[in-house]
């Protein structure tokens, strides 16, 4: 799977999850660490972990497997490194601490959204007589 497509569908699987505010950071250009994160905090630890599983079956089933784990027994941040993709799921607390949203703001906020509002406006178009 694509990189962008894989971090795209790890924030639609975590938006279904009601994960909150959720932005997919594009740094392929300013790192070699990764070409995506996707950054999204939990309601409390219980949902950081329960976000952190969904995810990780979801992918399973579509047959992308994390290479590591960290933090899951943590009670603010769960890393996921699927390579070229790396999840962070923290607390509001947690992420207002690190703040990763700043420190990587030279890379590039993607619209991961974009495709389900035109899959919504298509669907709702070929309902209208």
């Amino acid at each position: 799977m694509e990189s962008f497509e894989l971090a795209k569908s790890a924030a639609r699987l975590l938006d279904e999850k009601k994960a909150e505010n959720i932005s997919v950071i594009k740094i392929d250009d300013i790192s070699s660490l990764a070409d995506y994160f996707v950054i999204a905090n939990g309601r409390g630890s219980t949902h950081v972990r329960s976000l952190s599983d969904e995810l990780e079956e979801k992918l399973k089933l579509m047959g992308v497997m994390p290479m590591r784990i960290e933090g899951y027994r943590s009670d603010n941040w769960v890393l996921m490194d699927y390579g070229n993709v790396v999840v962070h799921i923290f607390t509001q607390e947690a992420r207002d601490f690190y703040d990763l949203d700043r420190l990587w703001a030279d890379g590039v906020k993607t619209d991961w959204q974009e495709d389900r509002f035109l899959m919504e406006y298509e669907a709702k178009t070929e309902e209208t007589p």
